[in-house]
């Protein structure tokens, strides 16, 4: 049987037509699949700058199904969930991403970045260590060993705390440190000696590290006012004051802090008339009420039996002083502790009503989150930052 060329002639035509209008209709359904993914994102990132995140991440879910080799679209995922709290559907993107053998190294090392800090706001600190070590030879190696200073804090690992702040304040890392950053970790570090001299069995250890925390950071008020109490448990009232003496000069913003510490010593040592001298200076440049209070203090100290109601009046005096300058509860219970108000029944309720109110206006409160106590600490507790709660009471704070 001899085979006609000529039916081969006229399909080929009919192939090739097949061939084209197969070839358009995968055309268009890759066209019409890539036009899908970016209205997708896009209208994530719509609904991402009006703050439904829901919404945005909703579009973004939709997103990486369609293109699920896009990178950028997992981060964006991942950092949305982070900042909902949902820790777990974060880790789980960033992990899916290094999972990824074709990633590249770049956002390789940006996927372990954003890992660690999953890890770091899930609370689960030893699997973020582990995270942050990956990370110490790489573009990200600052960011690292600062997530890792973190981590020694919460467990209060002081002395590791204190060799990793002394490695980056050495430049050994690969970025340099901004000014702020580097004064920021000095006076970190000089807290991480001071904790270290709290947790010293011996008074020549304490001594030293709080000397070493001081010389770290000369501005840093936490090293010279342990140091001045060390001293004065330590039955040297003299070098405590002198110690104190020098914070003016160094970190001004704490005097209110130590100033009642201060008449006190200064009552011990006989040097009231330059103690008060001291604090006049420092009242007349940043009025202070504990400020005044250590005033009013030194006052009724220096006085003597024949001058005890003249000392009281001088006292009281100093307190309508600040009134004067600036409205303050406390201030005006301090004054009526000592005024005569007949009859007593009156004036002892009077008394209560006032110090009751101005109570909470006594606290201290951290410029961070907020958080507020009843006495000053050098952390935070409830935002664990350092040097964030001012050194003055809530109600001047909010004057």
């Amino acid at each position: 049987m001899e085979f006609d060329l000529s039916w081969v002639l006229l399909g080929f035509p009919f192939v090739f037509a097949l061939g084209w209008w197969a070839s358009r209709i995968d055309w268009r359904q890759w066209r019409l699949e890539n036009s899908q993914a970016p209205r997708a994102y896009f209208k994530g990132l719509n609904f991402l700058l009006n703050e439904q995140q829901d919404q945005a991440i909703d579009a973004f879910i939709e997103a990486v199904q369609k293109d699920p080799e896009t990178s950028d679209l997992h981060f964006a995922l991942g950092s949305l969930f982070r900042r909902r709290g949902e820790f777990d559907r974060a880790i789980r993107v960033h992990e899916h991403l290094l999972s990824r053998a074709d990633l590249p190294r770049d956002d390789r090392e940006r996927a372990r970045h954003e890992l660690a800090l999953d890890f770091m706001k899930a609370g689960l600190y030893d699997r973020a260590e582990a995270a942050w070590a990956d990370l110490e030879r790489t573009a990200y190696a600052q960011e690292a060993a600062l997530g890792q200073l973190v981590i020694c804090e919460r467990w209060h690992d002081w002395p590791r705390a204190a060799a990793l702040a002394q490695k980056l304040l050495a430049g050994q890392g690969q970025m340099p440190l901004t000014h702020d950053l580097a004064r920021n970790l000095a006076h970190n570090l000089a807290h991480y000696l001071c904790e270290q001299a709290a947790a010293a069995q011996e008074p020549g250890e304490k001594l030293a590290l709080l000397e070493q925390a001081q010389a770290r950071a000369p501005d840093a008020a936490r090293p010279r006012v342990e140091r001045a109490r060390l001293l004065a448990a330590q039955g040297q009232p003299q070098a405590a004051l002198q110690a104190l003496a020098e914070l003016p000069a160094h970190a001004p913003q704490a005097l209110p802090l130590v100033a009642c510490e201060m008449v006190a010593l200064a009552a011990q040592c006989q040097a009231l008339p330059q103690t008060r001298a001291l604090l006049e200076q420092s009242y007349a440049q940043a009025p202070a009420l504990d400020v005044a209070e250590a005033l009013a203090q030194a006052c009724r100290a220096s006085g003597t039996s024949d001058t005890g109601d003249a000392s009281q009046q001088q006292a009281r005096q100093i307190y309508v002083r600040h009134l004067e300058q600036t409205p303050s509860l406390n201030a005006a219970a301090r004054w009526l502790a000592g005024a005569p108000i007949a009859p007593p029944e009156t004036h002892a309720a009077v008394q209560r009503a006032v110090e009751r109110a101005a109570r909470p206006l006594a606290c201290y409160r951290c410029a961070a989150c907020g958080f507020t106590a009843k006495t000053h600490f050098w952390q935070c507790p409830g935002c664990q930052a350092w040097d964030t709660m001012p050194p003055r009471r809530v109600e001047e704070l909010d004057k």
